[in-house]
This record gives C-alpha cells, sequence and structure tokens, in this order.
C-alpha cells in the first residue's frame, strides 16, 4: 500500500512538473515566437555574461601574474600587417638594393636576386597562411568559462573552478534540455504544419500561412540556440524575384535569416531527418532542391534559378555562394554562378560574437551531431546582421567582377578580411592555375623589360 502511494506521489509530480514546463515554454518560448515578440530576458542573460566573462579574465590575468605563469596569447586570425605591394615594384626594390640597379635600367632580363622574392614569399605563405587558418576557429583573449575557447583555463583559482562547476552543470542540467525541447518542438511543428498547408490549394491564403509557419518554426529554433540577433538596415531586406547573398560560416546562417524574413532555400537533397524536412518544406513553399546528379549540371542549375526569380510571386533564393563555412573572420571567393543571372542581388553581412559561443563549423573536424551538441551548450549564439542595399550588374561587367564587388562590400560592412583565395581549398589543393598567374605576371614584367631596352 505505501509503494502504491508512493507511485501515485511520483506520478503526480511527474505530471505537475511536465505540465508546468511546457506551460513555461508555451507561454514564454512558443507563443512570442508566433508574434515575433521577445521579453527581453536573452538581452539581460548576455548582460550578465559580459559581466562574468570580464570578472573571470581579470581573475586569470592576476592569478597568473602571482604565480609568475605565462598566460597563452592567440594569434590574431588577421593577415600580417603589412603595405600592399605589386610583384614589379618588390622587384624593383630587391634589384635595387642588390646591385643598385632596377627594372627600368639596363638590368639582364632575369636576375638571381629575383629568386629571393619567391624564396620570402613562399616563407611568409608559411608563417602567415592566409587561407586555411579560416578553417579552425578563433581563439578568443579572454575567457567566457568555456575550455574548449582558451587554453589559459588551467590558471584558475578555487573560486573560479567553482564558477566553471556552475557553468558546466547549468548548461548541460538546465540549457541544454531546454535547447533540445525547443529544437524538436520547432523542427515537429514545421513538418507538420507545412506538410497540412501542402494539401491546400496555390493562392494567397497558402502563401500567407506558408510564411507564418516558417517564420514561427525558425524563431522557435532560434530561441533553441538562445541566439541573440541584431538586424541593421531591415528597409534593404530581400525582395520577391531577388536573390540574398551572404557570406557563410554555419548551417545556423539559414535559420538566422529565415527568422527575419521566408526565403526559398536552395541545395541538395538528402535521406533520413533532413529528407523528411525538406520534402514536406518543398509541399508548402517552391524551395529548389537538386539530386547529386544534377547539381554538377551548371546548365541545369542556373536555368532553375532564373525560372524562379523570373517569377515575381516568389520568395527571394538565399544562397551562400563560397560554397563552405568560413571562421567568421573573412569573406573568401564567390563562386560567379548565381551573380550570371540577370537578376537583383540582396547582400547580406552575418558577423557573430564569438565571446558567447563559438559558431564556426569545422565540418573535417566535428560531424554535424558532434557540432550541433556543442552549439546547445555553448553559453548563447550572439550575431549582427546588416542588410545591404540591392546591387546590380553593371555594363560591361562580367559574372567574376559582380560577385567581387557584392564580396567586397559584405567584406566591408561585416568588418571581414576580403581574401581572393577559393574556399574549396579546405578540401583540395592550390589549382595549378593560380601558380600559373604568377609565372604569367612574372613573365610579362621580364618580356616588357626587355622591350623597352630593345626600344632604347
Amino acid at each position: 500500500l505505501i509503494l502504491l502511494l508512493y507511485g501515485n506521489l511520483l506520478c503526480m509530480l511527474l505530471g505537475i512538473s511536465f505540465t508546468v514546463w511546457f506551460t513555461l515554454l508555451l507561454v514564454f518560448i512558443v507563443v512570442p515566437a508566433i508574434f515575433g515578440l521577445s521579453f527581453g530576458i536573452r538581452t539581460l542573460y548576455m548582460k550578465v555574461l559580459l559581466k562574468v566573462f570580464e570578472w573571470a579574465t581579470l581573475r586569470i590575468e592576476r592569478g597568473a601574474k602571482e604565480k609568475k605563469h605565462l598566460l597563452y596569447k592567440p594569434n590574431t586570425n588577421g593577415i600580417i600587417a603589412k603595405k600592399p605591394t605589386s610583384l614589379e615594384e618588390e622587384l624593383k626594390e630587391i634589384r635595387r638594393n642588390g646591385s643598385g640597379r632596377d627594372l627600368d635600367g639596363s638590368s639582364p632580363t632575369f636576375a638571381v636576386s629575383d629568386i629571393f622574392y619567391f624564396c620570402r614569399r613562399g616563407v611568409e605563405s608559411i608563417v602567415d597562411d592566409e587561407v586555411t587558418k579560416r578553417f579552425t576557429a578563433e581563439e578568443l583573449e579572454s575567457w567566457n568559462l568555456l575550455t574548449r575557447s582558451n587554453y589559459n583555463f588551467q590558471h584558475i583559482s578555487a573560486r573560479l573552478t567553482a564558477l566553471w562547476g556552475l557553468g558546466l552543470l547549468i548548461r548541460y542540467c538546465c540549457l541544454l534540455p531546454l535547447r533540445l525541447t525547443l529544437a524538436i518542438t520547432g523542427v515537429t511543428l514545421l513538418v507538420v504544419f507545412t506538410t497540412i498547408i501542402g494539401f491546400l490549394p496555390n493562392g494567397r491564403m497558402k502563401n500567407f500561412l506558408s510564411e507564418k509557419v516558417h517564420l514561427m518554426c525558425y524563431r522557435i529554433c532560434v530561441r533553441a540556440l538562445t541566439a541573440i540577433i541584431t538586424y541593421h538596415h531591415s528597409e534593404n531586406k530581400p525582395k520577391n524575384g531577388g536573390i540574398c547573398v551572404a557570406n557563410h560560416t554555419s548551417p545556423i546562417d539559414v535559420i538566422i535569416l529565415a527568422s527575419d524574413g521566408c526565403y526559398a532555400m536552395v541545395g541538395q537533397t538528402h535521406g533520413g531527418l533532413m529528407g523528411i524536412i525538406q520534402r514536406s518544406m518543398v509541399k508548402a513553399c517552391p524551395h529548389i532542391w537538386f539530386e547529386r546528379s544534377e547539381i554538377k549540371d551548371r546548365h541545369l542549375v542556373a536555368k532553375r534559378l532564373s525560372d524562379h526569380v523570373e517569377d515575381k510571386n516568389k520568395l527571394p533564393i538565399l544562397i551562400f555562394p563560397e560554397g563552405t563555412c568560413i571562421n567568421n573572420t573573412s569573406v573568401m571567393m564567390f563562386k560567379k554562378g548565381s551573380f550570371e543571372i540577370a537578376s537583383t542581388i540582396y547582400p547580406v553581412a552575418i558577423k557573430y560574437d564569438p565571446r558567447f559561443g563559438e559558431a564556426f563549423w569545422n565540418s573535417s573536424k566535428f560531424g554535424m551531431v558532434s557540432y550541433l551538441l556543442r552549439m546547445m551548450s555553448s553559453w548563447a549564439i550572439v550575431c549582427s546582421v546588416w542588410y545591404l542595399p540591392p546591387m546590380s550588374r553593371q555594363e560591361g561587367e562580367d559574372a567574376v567582377q559582380f560577385a567581387n564587388r557584392v564580396k567586397a562590400a559584405i567584406a566591408r560592412q561585416g568588418g571581414l578580411v576580403d581574401l581572393l583565395w577559393d574556399g574549396g581549398l579546405k578540401r583540395s589543393k592550390v589549382k595549378d592555375t593560380f601558380k600559373e598567374e604568377q609565372q604569367k605576371l612574372y613573365s610579362k614584367i621580364l618580356v616588357g623589360t626587355h622591350e623597352d631596352r630593345g626600344r632604347s
């Protein structure tokens, strides 16, 4: 009898706990997500975290000074500061210093000193590689109570260790279960509601309901990451019939942008859970999914994109032209495909604050599941989004030049380094064409010097 009473009491307590849990979830998260409201709890949470991080960093530095420990100071992810110069200017300087003659004088067609330029550039590329370091997470100079983000955690006092342990309990025992619940809720609602909407006839009502459901579900997923997003210049938000292009740091870039507006997604079809989500989404909204065999057919891809943007009633297409994730410090080469289409381009710059959690996905080191676990066990995801004025292809401008102009605008607005390198170098070697460009440039200098000398 006593065991039965205890069993009934336990069931009642569990029932009350679940009721309270889902009531709070509904009132403070789901309902505000439907109407796009916020109670300011996440902003207050962010301010408290900043104060704690500042104290932790000062405590580490003071403890290291008392114990005479050297603090690890991370290298910056920027490029070594030096005045940009051309190949010809540097060769002139080397020859002038070495022999007192330069390329404009009576110097020989080839000088042995030229070799030093290429040797020096090779060493610089090894010491300050501006490409491969874009594919690793940036190290923080201040500590955010995550051992994964700073090597100084070994210099910790007893109080700081206790604070770190408390933070560990909060992140894994409170925040992680809540975030998993929200993520499951958001994805489930997205699949169920988009499937139901898919049975409605095409028209304004279907489009209206589809947009509201997508916004609601993406906002729930944003809250599953405790994402604090600041949107700037909303008057420049992408419009129907256009193409939205943005720099790419993480798979959640899609959620970050889609929680503020609806987009037609472009991507490859998948199996499993991702395939279920894709099939349900395309029933309610004209997303563009390609089979694995089709994704390499550039003409087919371009035609489907062109057909979409020609219909001004369809949502703007969201594309990440880099084709891979870069570590929130730079913007790398944009693929020209989306810039060959005669359409208005809406550039968007995304910049994450790494103090609260690392958003960059190093796909060569972490799988999707482990990456999402790291994201959901971080303190928060804080980022800024800038909508830039729409841009169109100018007369006489080819697709590559247009892509570079858009990329430069995004880099400038987001405070990112504008790199010409292809993000594909993340998984492949440097193409021979890059080497040939340097060889051709050097050959032109030598031929030009020889011709000038012949004319004189």
